[in-house]
């Protein structure tokens, strides 16, 4: 995985939630965050080569559904994939989520619990 060839696709999805990159550690990574670092993407710490996670989701709190709908519409026009379109969940009350896959396979969302 090429670290910078991935930071355009996650600036543009993670910038529909607020979010920017906050800082670059070279060839290492990088962290984004709304004023402070709250997700990183980094090298593996062994060396070994990153791989997807089976099983793995990861999950963005977003402020309201139309920060849903646009995370979940910046994913597929960067290239990415849908896991589950915008809609409500019956996982919990209110729930609202959206799925996706990154350009590498990983699977991310973003939910609130705003109601309609």
């Amino acid at each position: 995985m090429q670290l910078s060839i991935r930071h355009p696709w996650i600036d543009h999805v993670l910038g529909a939630l607020g979010q920017k990159r906050i800082i670059d550690l070279e060839e290492d990574g990088s962290a984004w965050g709304e004023s402070t670092p709250s997700f990183y993407v980094l090298k593996p710490a062994n060396g070994a080569p990153a791989t997807v996670g089976n099983g793995v989701t990861i999950s963005f709190a977003a402020p309201d559904r139309a920060a849903i709908d646009s995370f979940h519409a910046s994913a597929l026009a960067s290239g990415g994939t849908d896991e589950g379109a915008p809609g409500p969940r019956d996982w919990a009350p209110n729930a609202y989520a959206a799925y996706a896959r990154d350009l590498d396979g990983n699977k991310l969302a973003a939910y609130c619990f705003t109601p309609a």
